[in-house]
């Protein structure tokens, strides 16, 4: 048995911050977003109570759609057309134009009662439409601050197999596969030798199901290949002879076995 204990030293975590804001227009190419301040998310399920002969017998809960508000000191120059500001000719603007749907990531810090970071939260929003809110402009005065923008943000959500549509996608990095994560954020994010690129919702779902540490190949020649970007899955003895050490090799005796492999497929991205 075991009796609940509370407010241990390094269990009581909280959340924060928001940092490394990246803006994804039209092509899906990432652009970071400096100067982001906050990003709302406002809740807007509801529950409503149903009731027979005066008594209460169930709710009906409708998931809401997501929406929030976005606010920032500055934006990115590519923001502009998404926000309905055509940048016609150089440095001349026409406002009041369409607006056009865009992506947003960024992170939020994970911290504990001992002052440590211990991971953080990758938020991915799709499909968004910015509404700009108002503007005020000032005098310039002692006390005079930076003007910060602000907008209310909606999103379409995309259809997913098993699952109820949506347009927000949380990534935990002290639960995710850390080979996972790196995957995705070198996607996102880009390397020294890729852009960052935001696949589709859809796209990423599939490649979450199918990515694992283990890969094995059929080379369809009565041979196969086993491979893993994990040091220590497999190793080799001796010139001819190898270890496979993984949940996803089961060994039902001396001379057979059985392999799992998942089937990453880097072109759902």
């Amino acid at each position: 048995m075991t009796k609940l204990v509370w407010d241990q030293t390094g269990t009581r975590i909280y959340e924060n911050g928001v940092s490394q804001g990246v803006f994804y227009g039209s092509d899906r190419k990432g652009i970071p977003w400096n100067g982001l301040i906050s990003v709302e998310e406002v809740n807007n399920d509801s529950a409503d109570s149903l009731y027979f002969d005066g008594l209460k017998y169930a709710e009906v809960v409708t998931v809401g759609d997501f929406e929030g508000k976005l606010t920032a000191f500055t934006y990115p120059d590519e923001f502009l057309g998404y926000e309905g500001v055509d940048d016609w000719k150089p440095g001349f603007f026409l406002t009041d134009q369409p607006k056009s749907r865009f992506a947003l990531s960024f992170k939020t810090e994970i911290n504990s009662d001992e002052g440590a970071q211990i991971g953080y939260k990758l938020h991915i929003l799709y499909n968004l439409l910015a509404i700009p809110s108002n503007k005020t402009y000032e005098t310039l005065s002692l006390d005079s601050e930076p003007m910060d923008f602000q907008w209310d943000i909606t999103a379409i959500p995309e259809p997913l197999d098993r699952f109820r549509p949506t347009a927000h996608v949380v990534i935990d990095s002290r639960k995710i596969d850390p080979y996972l994560l790196a995957d995705i954020e070198n996607f996102i994010y880009g390397t020294e030798l890729t852009d960052p690129v935001l696949p589709d919702l859809s796209s990423l779902v599939t490649f979450v199901q199918k990515w694992g540490r283990f890969i094995v190949t059929d080379n369809g020649n009565g041979t196969w290949t086993a491979t893993s970007p994990l040091e220590g899955v497999i190793t080799m003895l001796d010139e001819f002879t190898f270890q496979i050490d993984t949940e996803m090799a089961v060994y039902l005796d001396s001379e057979s076995y059985t392999l799992t492999s998942s089937a990453v497929d880097y072109e759902d991205l």
